[in-house]
Parts: structure tokens; sequence; C-alpha cells
């Protein structure tokens, strides 16, 4: 069983345990995840099953795209709803100036990733020292906003919600602190819904109980998306019988004897009968296997 799950992960659970609940489901012998979502927020988390697990770093760099909830007037050490208030004060803003302030980051802004995050500082997860109660320096890192639209107001009880669409790498937790700091009475992300990851909707997601009952069903087989439907930025390559079989045997084939090949970089290989062999990587001479596609 090889190939990926685009599952609406619930809330509350750890974007890893969603994919070993996936696993049990189908009874696969090995999953994986392609980005991880805090366990508050729900929405797109393709699963990778069996073999595709394989080609976890060459999935291509996507945009992705959020539904959050910004409340105004308070302070946490996680940002968002989950952590332990640190200030609380007046949010006396109007849903105009909102607005306008929250619209005023789209485009190319400095981030600081937070503290309860995943990035590491000299081998050690960021949310390991937070848990402890340290603090370290962060780089800022350069994220694009490419739009964020305000869907909603509940001036009453301080709460925005905004649909945002962003470069990878882009935290929102710390655009809802941003969006409260600007706006002088702090703020935090208290429900976040991934819409978009990967080049997957929301719209093609399944959750946890419909892959059940597909389980239940012996329909599962039909929920699951071939590996290199994931890989579609990379433009591919059909070669022959002979060459078919020394590539899955992870011999190198001379570009003078394969057709379609034009600049370098990573190609979808096929068989004459159009079935996937797996990644190659073409240099000025020669397309080399990259990654073969193993079904486990």
């Amino acid at each position: 069983m090889t190939g990926f799950v685009f599952l609406d992960k619930p809330e509350g659970i750890t974007s890893f345990t969603a994919a070993r609940r996936v696993r049990g489901i189908l009874k696969a012998g090995k999953t994986g995840h392609t980005g991880t979502l805090d366990p508050m927020a729900t929405g797109v988390l393709p699963v990778m099953i069996g073999g595709a697990t394989r080609f976890s770093d060459y999935l291509p760099t996507h945009d992705k795209r959020y539904t959050a909830v910004i409340r105004l007037g308070v302070t946490t050490d996680t940002l968002d709803v989950t952590g332990r208030v640190l200030s609380q004060r007046e949010a006396e803003v109007s849903p105009e100036s909102f607005a306008r302030e929250a619209e005023s980051f789209i485009g190319v802004i400095s981030q600081i990733p937070p503290m309860f995050s995943a990035v590491s500082r000299d081998g050690v997860r960021l949310y390991k020292l937070a848990r402890q109660g340290i603090e370290v320096e962060r780089e800022p890192r350069e994220v694009t906003i490419y739009s964020l639209e305000v869907l909603d107001s509940f001036p009453e009880r301080n709460e925005y919600v905004i649909d945002v669409s962003c470069s990878a790498g882009t935290y929102i937790r710390s655009l809802a602190a941003d969006i409260g700091e600007k706006l002088g009475c702090g703020g935090i992300l208290t429900s976040l819904r991934r819409t978009s990851a990967n080049g997957v909707d929301i719209s093609r997601t399944v959750t946890l109980e419909e892959l059940e009952q597909a389980a239940a069903n012996s329909e599962a087989e039909m929920l699951i998306h071939p590996v290199d439907g994931m890989f579609g930025d990379y433009p591919s390559v059909t070669v022959s019988q002979k060459q078919a079989v020394r590539f899955s045997n992870g011999g190198a084939l001379d570009l003078d004897r394969v057709r379609q090949i034009g600049d370098q970089g990573l190609y979808r290989v096929y068989s004459p009968e159009e079935r996937f062999l797996g990644l190659g990587s073409a240099d000025e001479n020669t397309l080399r296997v990259a990654k073969l596609l193993i079904d486990t």
C-alpha cells in the first residue's frame, strides 16, 4: 500500500498521532506527514503511506492558506489560546482599524519563529527549550503574505476571522501576535484551520471517521492518491522498456538516448506503460536515480 491520504486533521492531536491513526486504520507498514500542524489546528495534512515516505525530501515547496481567529487584548507564551497568559489589557479596536492594520502585513515581512515551534537551535527543538522555561534568540526570517482578508468581526469579544494565503514557513501565531502588537493591545490565535498545503485543497481531504468507514467497507484504496500526483511541479519523461529496467535497478541513463529531457533538475520518470518509476535527476549528460518508487 503506497500513496497519499489527504487528511483533514482534527483538533486536539499532533500531526504524528494523526499519521499513526491513519497507519492503524489502513494497517499500513509505515506512514509520515508532510508538514506539522499544531494540535489545536485542523485542516489539510497529507499523510504519506508505505513507499511514499521515501519521497518526503523531494516534495515541492508550496504556498499555504489558512482560516484563523485572532483575539485581541491578551498575550500568551505560546502566542495562542493554549498558552500561559502573560498580559491582558483593554482592546479598543474597531473592525475598520483591525482590517487596516492586518492588511498592512501583506507583502514580504520579517518574522521571528515562536519559542514553541519545531525550529531547531543547536540540534534541539525550540519547543523543548520553551518547556524548560528557556528562551533563546531566534533569527528573523523573511516570509510572504500574499493575501489577507478579514472574513468576520466580533468586536464585542475582540475576535476577528481572517483568511491568509502565505509562503511556506509562515507562522500564523506570530502573525496574530504581530498584528496585536501593532494595534497596541496584544493578540493571540484562538483557532487555526489550514485550507491548502502541498498543492492540496481542503475540498480533497477526508476525516479519520470517513477513512475508518471506507476501510470497514473495503473501499480505503479509493482514498489513496498516487505518489506522482504530488510531484506535478516536475516535468515528466517516458523511457524505453530497457531503460525502465535499468533505471528501476538503480542505473543511470545516458541523456543522448533519453528524449524529452531539456533543462537540468528533477524529472518524473515513467515506463512505456506510463507506470511511475520514481524521480530522476538530470545533469548535462546523465539521468540518475534520485528516488525509486518501491511499493511497501
